[in-house]
């Protein structure tokens, strides 16, 4: 067990929203400096995601946030990390940098199944919390956070991306305002772009099904949070999971390692509007459409289209007709739902949500995904492999 250290109050700029409360833990302290003081836990030099996500997007608002720390899974990666990275504080540890006065926003991207003690620790620090999906690696896991969450003053997010491009909201806008009239069906195609038959050493986690990454739970999930934004919930819905392919061959070690995880994702269903839908993931790149979603009205139809299949990655395109229109024409969002975010897709999303977040630290609102949007969508994750597993 972390031993807590002292409490030390350091003077600093700041306006005073609401007074010092106790979760019964430790003492959340609602001062809101001038910029929130950020501390990530999985951020390497090597280009993965949270270098091309998080790192640029923090960075892009630099007018609220402020990277202060560190921590790896070593010493040495955060030592390294912070140097090369020009952030302040290498932590020894992920604990360290949880239960520094230093830190006021605990951001964690690693792998999942560490999510769970390490945003539990943030929890009972009375830190805020940022965490990748999957949040923890199973439901009761999630569950079990979400509980510890409801009974925090903190705020705790979880970074569903996809409902947070400029794009799907947007669609929502759309649908909303029955730009096809009522939504009659709806069917979505996509490509994993992982989980085919190569892969590279460091991303062989993926294709084994314990480690909680595979293609449901990361590009499928996502993609079903921006979903059921936009067409509403699920009501319900039969699936079917199969693989092409028993192993994966990793280039770079030139290895065979066996693949639990699937390639092959299909469910059906009912939207609880009353529409009928479809999803099929695939694993691999298509030399297709790597991302397709049409939905299908009384009065027009909608069409996306992505260059990846990650949706909360990618850069969509939407097509729409309605009326007497005869063929689909660029639909263009608003260009202020752009405004103050980043170019890139991959780090616009992930700064979206950072700037609500942002916005809810300093005035207690709730506009992040939350630990119990979290559960809504493990809930329905564990409704799919259910199905799939009934045969």
């Amino acid at each position: 067990m972390v031993k807590r250290p002292p409490i030390i109050f350091k003077i600093k700029l700041f306006i005073c929203t609401k007074p010092p409360a106790s979760n019964g833990r430790a003492n959340i302290i609602y001062m809101i400096y001038k910029k929130i003081r950020a501390g990530i836990i999985g951020l390497n030099v090597d280009g993965q995601w949270a270098s091309k996500s998080h790192l640029p997007a923090l960075r892009y608002l630099h007018n609220e946030y402020e990277l202060r720390g560190i921590a790896n899974s070593s010493y040495e990666s955060a030592q390294k990390a912070a140097t090369a990275l020009n952030i302040p504080i290498a932590f020894p540890n992920a604990m360290e940098l949880i239960w520094s006065h230093e830190i006021d926003l605990v951001i964690i991207t690693v792998k999942v199944p560490f999510h769970f003690e390490l945003v539990k620790a943030a929890l009972e620090a009375g830190k805020h919390i940022y965490c990748e999906h999957p949040l923890a690696g199973d439901l009761n896991e999630t569950k079990a956070l979400a509980a510890l969450a409801s009974r925090s003053k903190a705020i705790a997010a979880v970074g569903t991306q996809m409902p947070f491009a400029p794009e799907v909201i947007f669609l929502e806008r759309l649908v909303k305002e029955q730009y096809i009239g009522e939504v009659l069906s709806t069917t979505l195609i996509g490509s994993g772009m992982q989980w085919g038959r190569e892969s590279v050493s460091g991303l062989y986690y993926m294709y084994d099904a314990a480690m909680g990454a595979t293609m449901l739970h990361i590009p499928l999930a996502h993609t079903l949070a921006g979903f059921q934004k936009v067409l509403g919930g699920i009501d319900s819905l039969k699936a079917t999971m199969t693989s092409n392919y028993k192993t994966v061959t990793l280039g770079d070690t030139n290895e065979t390692k066996t693949k639990t995880a699937a390639d092959q994702i299909m469910i059906i269903g009912e939207l609880k509007n009353g529409g009928a839908f479809s999803v099929h993931y695939r694993g691999g790149v298509s030399k297709g459409t790597n991302f397709l979603w049409e939905i299908n009205g009384t009065t027009g139809d909608i069409q996306v289209t992505g260059n990846l299949g990650h949706g909360q990655l990618a850069q969509l395109t939407i097509m729409g007709a309605k009326g007497d229109e005869k063929a689909l024409s660029r639909l263009e969002p608003p260009q202020e739902l752009y405004s103050d975010l980043p170019d890139a897709p991959f780090a616009r999303n992930v700064a979206n949500i950072y700037k609500n977040l942002a916005n809810d630290i300093r005035n207690g609102t709730r506009t992040t995904p939350s630990f119990d949007d979290a559960v809504a969508l493990a809930m329905l994750l564990n409704t799919i492999e259910a199905s799939a597993a009934h045969k």
